[in-house]
């Protein structure tokens, strides 16, 4: 799984090369973004697993799990749009 954000994560640059030829650099990601990454995605699985049980235990919805959830989401969402550009 590693592997798979840290390339997602990793940027493609286009650039000229001696000769006029293209040439592709790859930029790999910080490892403190990685670790932001990971840990997101973990508290995503963990809130998600108490919202689980949550509903099974006391049978209603709990909203500010919801929303916790929401915008650890929009987070991860923002953290991968915005270092593709």
């Amino acid at each position: 799984m590693r592997n798979m954000i840290k390339k997602a994560l990793t940027r493609k640059i286009a650039q000229k090369g001696s000769r006029g030829k293209q040439e592709t650099i790859e930029v790999p990601p910080s490892t403190r973004l990685l670790y932001t990454v990971y840990f997101s995605l973990g508290m995503v699985a963990c809130l998600t697993a108490l919202e689980a049980v949550h509903l099974i235990v006391l049978g209603t919805w709990n909203a500010e799990i919801f929303a916790a959830i929401a915008g650890l989401i929009g987070n991860i969402t923002g953290i991968f749009l915005t270092q593709k550009t």
